[in-house]
């Protein structure tokens, strides 16, 4: 039986476990610009089998969200290699996850204040997050404009180029596509944000157009063996939701499987909630199936919820090959160890999720210090 710390080949990465840690915002990235503490916040957790980074954007125009960082600026990308150095320096591998938000921002963090940009002028019924005078609270999103179509190939360069920089400038192993979660890619897959009537909107063929053509830019950039993408069929995160979305993904797979990713990355149900919805039923392996069949080689990465050895397992005796954690890896830099022994996790503090400095962030005490202090 396969275990979550079996060895495994991932693309180009030869992995020594199976256990990834999740992408997860911490907004502590003043004017966009990973800190410090991020690179000992990030080499805490190399023993994963991959990290993959919080969401960063790919443009000033992508983002969404007070102090998350960017791969834009100079400086973006000299703080990113501080962190990848550190990391690469434990022998860990870490991937930057590649974000566009879309319709998920507010005026007040657009370039000069101009409105969001999305696939249709829809208003996502969700909240960001903004810090002003120093203080973090969650404020509605902004009314967006519809993105022209001629303006579609310049979102494409923005995610090749930051790739390109990801990997050959801030030292990057790969990046991840963030293609989930109600963001500007998984807003033009789904009906509910998605009323164009272009060659980017009505049909399925047409609602992936956008999704596929960053993707396969980015595989053309830095080789698809170090490209992974993030995908949530039925989430309802940031108000997105599609009238039929098993033929979508299957579509989707299809399509996806002659690009020779690293690996599919799946968020299972609601995203940081349920993983069944009864008004959303949903085949996860069909998706699979469909992918496979085509052909797509790529390793299959199953997320959300995941909190135990024994629920990680369950899902590679199913078919998985490796398991994000997001919670548990938030609190518990030497999580592989903590769940190769079963012994007891610490719990996350809610409180310092987003925003602030090492606490909550840096000081969770790795499992010598918690049984010392027993």
């Amino acid at each position: 039986m396969t275990t979550l710390f079996d060895p495994i080949q991932v693309g180009a990465w030869q992995l020594p476990n199976r256990v990834v840690m999740a992408p997860l915002t911490r907004n502590r990235s003043p004017e966009a610009v990973p800190q410090p503490l991020a690179a000992e916040y990030y080499s805490q957790r190399a023993g994963g089998g991959l990290l993959i980074t919080e969401a960063t954007a790919i443009s000033p125009t992508a983002q969404g969200y007070a102090d998350v960082p960017g791969l834009y600026s100079e400086d973006q990308l000299d703080g990113w290699k501080k962190v990848t150095d550190a990391v690469h320096a434990k022998g860990g591998r870490i991937v930057t996850q590649l974000w566009h938000v879309g319709r998920v921002s507010h005026v007040d963090l657009q370039p000069g204040g101009a409105k969001p940009v999305a696939p249709s002028a829809i208003v996502a019924k969700t909240k960001t997050y903004l810090i002003k005078d120093g203080v973090g609270s969650f404020a509605a999103t902004s009314e967006p404009r519809a993105l022209d179509a001629g303006e579609l190939p310049g979102i494409v360069h923005d995610f090749r180029h930051a790739a390109r920089h990801a990997v050959s400038t801030a030292g990057f192993d790969g990046v991840e596509v963030h293609g989930a979660n109600g963001y500007l890619l998984d807003q033009f897959m789904k009906t509910g944000a998605n009323k164009r009537t272009d060659d980017y909107g009505g049909s399925i063929e047409n609602r992936a157009r956008l999704m596929l053509e960053v993707t396969r830019a980015v595989a053309e950039e830095v080789g698809g063996q170090r490209v992974g993408i993030r995908l949530s069929p039925v989430t309802p995160a940031n108000d997105v939701n599609d009238e039929a979305p098993q033929p979508l993904f299957d579509y989707l797979m299809r399509e996806l499987a002659q690009l020779n990713l690293a690996y599919i990355h799946v968020v299972e149900g609601a995203t940081g909630g349920p993983r069944e919805l009864d008004d959303r039923p949903f085949d996860y392996a069909a998706m699979r199936k469909a992918y496979r069949d085509a052909g797509g080689k790529g390793v299959w990465m199953v997320n959300n919820g995941y909190d135990s050895r024994e629920m990680a397992e369950q899902a590679l005796a199913k078919g998985a090959d490796l398991v994000a954690f997001g919670r548990p890896y938030l609190a518990n830099p030497d999580l592989v160890e903590r769940l190769r022994r079963d012994a007891p996790l610490n719990a996350p503090d809610k409180a310092t999720f987003y925003g602030g400095g090492a606490k909550g962030y840096t000081d969770y005490p790795p499992l010598a210090q918690s049984q010392a202090a027993a």
